[in-house]
């Protein structure tokens, strides 16, 4: 029920995941990142639990193959999960158990996984891979993954319509840069697409407020004296 590329920027260092499903709120469940450490999608059945474990093992030194190992070895039910991880190498390691549900896929590369369940077509992943790889890196992180969904729900995406998709792309510090949701509506890809263009030329600006507040720039908000 879920298609999803996970990403790491060699310019940038920076780590994220796109996510669609005809579930509600799937970013919700499956996109787990963390600055400078890697980043974790799981998918299918999901349990959520498996993001923030992947992304200590990977903090504590784990490769993204060891990462996705001891998972599969510690969880009782990863026949029925799927997983994939990035590394702060850029390597990746994916899984899907036995009973993951109808037409599923993987594909990876280094710096880029791409992973889907109940997809309309089988190719739907390498789509996804094949549009992030040529779409280079000046392009910023996040609008690379959103292309790279939409030509995965081009191919097909799903085996049925989707209602949500999220976006999730962190930086240097230890909140999100990008933590875009829609949770519940038709054309969710075509809405978060949206809603980056209206984020994307702002972003940078929120990160410097937090960091350098004496310098950051206004947005003429009523009642805002920041110069």
């Amino acid at each position: 029920m879920t298609f999803s590329i996970i990403a790491r920027c060699e310019r940038t260092g920076q780590f994220g995941m796109a996510v669609s499903s005809s579930s509600p709120a799937v970013a919700s469940r499956c996109a787990f990142a963390r600055a400078g450490v890697g980043v974790v999608a799981t998918q299918n059945i999901t349990d959520p639990t498996l993001g923030p474990l992947g992304l200590e093992l990977m903090e504590r030194g784990a490769s993204a193959k060891e990462c996705i190992q001891i998972l599969v070895r510690k969880n009782q039910y990863t026949a029925y999960r799927q997983l994939s991880a990035i590394d702060c190498d850029g390597l990746t390691a994916q899984w899907s158990g036995a009973k993951t549900l109808g037409l599923y896929a993987s594909v990876k590369d280094k710096n880029v996984a791409c992973s889907g369940n109940m997809l309309a077509e089988a190719s739907v992943p390498e789509t996804m891979l094949e549009n992030f790889l040529v779409s280079g890196t000046k392009k910023e992180l996040g609008e690379r993954l959103l292309l790279a969904l939409a030509a995965g729900l081009a191919d097909g995406g799903e085996a049925g319509p989707v209602y949500s998709a999220g976006l999730l792309v962190v930086d240097r510090n230890q909140w999100p840069l990008t933590d875009l949701r829609v949770d519940w509506a038709e054309h969710p890809i075509e809405r978060l697409t949206k809603i980056w263009n209206i984020w994307s030329p702002q972003m940078h600006d929120y990160t410097q407020r937090a960091l350098e507040p004496a310098y950051s720039p206004s947005y003429g908000v009523p009642g805002e004296n920041i110069s």
